[in-house]
């Protein structure tokens, strides 16, 4: 993953043969607390859904490198730099043992790579496009059909797309709720989304 600041991205995975993340609530829970702890330090985070099978977060990036002090011996502490890659990779990880624990499994949870795609660079994914007669176009110059806004719908429409639910909000392991305006969440920074001009349909 190449994150660079003051872009969006959106970063995914989904379970090794696409096998389940989550097997209970808390498990949805604890994984939501995981993102707290390794990616707002790093980002804003504009959307997210889990979903049984794999993970979306649209991301705006902040600092993508942040010091931090460890205790190496009582009288000795050392100051590390942790990269927004890095977090990324210890919060997988950390969530990954925690669940091989919880069902006494082993091997991989998570697909090897995790991907994130930049979402406002021009040699980034795409903007929108649709076709015409003439063939394809691409929206470039309306908010509403940018990609940004095109990725921040399809994150909240997972859950309806594979039929877990009828309407996003409600999918409780997603933004949608607090866009919807029938939860209060931390998670999401609402004033960043609105700054982009990303809209909650």
């Amino acid at each position: 993953m190449e994150f660079e600041a003051n872009h969006i991205f959106h970063v995914f995975n989904r379970g090794n043969n696409s096998q389940r993340l989550f097997f209970t609530r808390d498990n949805y829970l604890f994984f939501i607390e995981k993102i707290r702890t390794h990616v707002l330090p790093h980002a804003d985070i504009l959307a997210w859904c889990l979903m049984p099978t794999h993970f979306h977060l649209m991301v705006h990036a902040n600092d993508l490198h942040m010091e931090r002090i460890e205790q190496v011996t009582r009288s000795h502490l050392l100051n590390k730099t942790r990269s927004f890659n890095d977090s990324i990779g210890i919060m997988l990880r950390s969530y990954s043992r925690a669940i091989q624990k919880q069902r006494k499994t082993t091997g991989s949870l998570f697909q090897k790579a995790t991907k994130a795609r930049c979402l406002t660079q021009a040699d980034g994914i795409s903007p929108a496009w649709f076709q015409t007669k003439y063939g394809a176009m691409i929206h470039v110059d309306n908010p509403e059909k940018a990609y940004p806004q095109v990725c921040f719908d399809y994150i909240h429409a997972n859950p309806v797309k594979d039929m877990l639910v009828s309407k996003m909000e409600e999918w409780e392991f997603s933004s949608a709720r607090d866009y919807a305006g029938l939860r209060n969440g931390t998670l999401v920074n609402k004033e960043r989304a609105n700054e982009f001009g990303l809209v909650y349909r």
